[in-house]
């Protein structure tokens, strides 16, 4: 059974895909992150990269889109042989889509290539290209559909037909490119008016192109607890697919609709570091801005067999869960995979096979390159938008996104540098330190010699006092001077 699950809270929309009670896909959306991907701006070129073959353009977002040459010349043209200088010049004003979103100090990709999508087409203005979704499998069906789009397309129009168009008749499809080419013709208008950099066209909100491109016939139910958006998605389904009115749900019960639905445990699963499997082992996902790396790992799975077996069972299990960790966080890029070393040639073949296959459910391109030299399986996944981990979290301000702090001794030699200064530069004869609570046991226990010592060493007595919102890699000279004084802050 598979199911929509959608929250909608006052500043956030939280839409859920659950296959079979297990989550899938996770996307939200907030007042503070909105999704750029598929808008179109009237922007400004700032700087032309000739090195770089590429361009940055202001679109009026807090950075400059990155546009590269060969999404920069006509589709006319062709694509060979032109230089970035020949394609753009500095302060020429230019109409771009966003094709991948801002992530961390990057701005966002750009194209002049215009795309967009409804319910079973995407249209793709200056162009003459018909492409079929390649999970439309069935070359009768593939041979149907060309036909009747190549029968109601206007040139200079390229049409690809979205999985969602299987099994349409032409009148559903001529509908759906009547509402594509009245849109773009709104957008030709705005591109004539007002000055760069400007929004000319803004894609759906989550909520209603989740209903566009993902609440097809494989969705059973559409669930969602806010009445007003339940009124508006069935306003919205009614246009598009009357037949999957029924499938759509009001959620009135007085809890949170993902508590319900378990899913919020799955969620905090979707972020952490280690994922168990079933039999026991288990998968480290760590992720850098560059690639994303997962190692296979036994963990408390021994097998019934002999070493092989474990392996090969663990390898089988782990590919599958790749491939749904995968669509779950959004990892895209370069993701290298370290399942544990299988000997035997048969074995690696049909631990691929296993993850190839599992793949398939992912709508987001994925390639899967084979096995290194060193045993290591190298895959690629486009990449549009931020990990979902991206939303969720921020980075730790204590550890600048390295995941580790400082140690405890680390933070006493800190301390041992901060009381010689004092000796030598001051005239104070006592010093109170605010510490974490895991050193200031450690210093008034394991350390009490070390304490004593610099104490004697520098003629400074040291007082300590814990304070729970002090990390444990820092401290913080709370006061300095006279021993009187700092015992009466103490008692105070």
């Amino acid at each position: 059974m598979n199911e929509i699950v959608v929250d909608a809270s006052l500043n956030q929309i939280r839409v859920a895909l659950l296959e079979d009670e297990e989550l899938s896909e996770i996307y939200m959306e907030t007042d503070h992150y909105k999704r750029v991907v598929g808008n179109i701006y009237k922007g400004r070129v700032t700087n032309v990269l000739p090195g770089m073959q590429a361009a940055f353009v202001d679109m009026g977002l807090e950075k400059n889109g990155f546009l590269y040459v060969k999404d920069a010349i006509p589709y006319s043209q062709g694509k060979k042989g032109i230089s970035i200088k020949e394609a753009v010049k500095n302060g020429q004003e230019i109409i771009v889509q966003v094709t991948k979103e801002p992530m961390g100090t990057k701005g966002a990709r750009v194209t002049t290539h215009l795309t967009l999508p409804g319910r079973y087409l995407v249209l793709m203005p200056g162009n003459n290209y018909v492409g079929i979704s390649r999970r439309i499998e069935k070359e009768e069906e593939r041979d149907r559909l060309r036909k009747i789009i190549e029968q109601i397309r206007p040139q200079n129009v390229g049409i690809i037909i979205r999985t969602a168009g299987e099994g349409k008749e032409e009148k559903e499809l001529k509908d759906d490119l009547k509402f594509l080419l009245k849109l773009w013709q709104k957008i030709e208008k705005e591109k004539k008016l007002g000055f760069a950099p400007r929004v000319i066209y803004k894609d759906m909100d989550l909520l209603h192109r989740t209903v566009r491109d993902s609440f097809t016939q494989d969705i059973d139910q559409f669930i969602i607890n806010d009445k007003e958006k339940y009124k508006s998605i069935l306003e919205l389904v009614e246009l598009i697919d009357p037949n999957l009115k029924d499938r759509v749900k009001y959620f009135n019960i007085d809890m949170n609709i993902f508590d319900h639905y378990k899913i919020e445990s799955m969620i905090s699963d979707a972020i952490s570091r280690r994922v168990w499997l079933k039999s026991g082992g288990y998968l480290v996902i760590d992720q850098t801005e560059a690639l994303t790396v997962i190692d296979v790992n036994t963990g408390k799975y021994v097998g019934n067999l002999d070493l092989e077996d474990t392996i090969t069972k663990t390898n089988k299990e782990a590919a599958q869960e790749i491939a749904k960790q995968l669509r779950l966080r959004d990892i895209g890029g370069i993701i290298i995979v370290d399942f544990i070393d299988m000997d035997h040639e048969d074995t690696q073949r049909e631990v691929l096979e296993i993850l190839q296959k599992s793949l398939l459910k992912d709508r987001t391109k994925t390639n899967v390159l084979g096995i290194t030299q060193l045993g290591l399986v190298e895959m690629t996944r486009k990449k549009i938008r931020g990990r979902i981990s991206s939303i969720m979290q921020k980075k730790c301000p204590y550890c600048e996104g390295t995941g580790r702090v400082l140690s405890e001794y680390m933070v006493m030699q800190k301390i041992e540098k901060e009381v010689k200064r004092i000796a030598i530069h001051t005239n104070s004869e006592g010093v109170l330190f605010e510490v974490s609570p895991t050193l200031e046991k450690i210093l008034s226990t394991d350390a009490k010699g070390f304490m004593i010592e610099l104490e004697n060493l520098t003629n400074i007595k040291i007082f300590i006092q814990k304070n729970i919102e002090v990390h444990d890699d820092e401290y913080v000279v709370k006061t300095m001077g006279k021993i009187e004084k700092i015992k009466n802050m103490l008692q105070e």
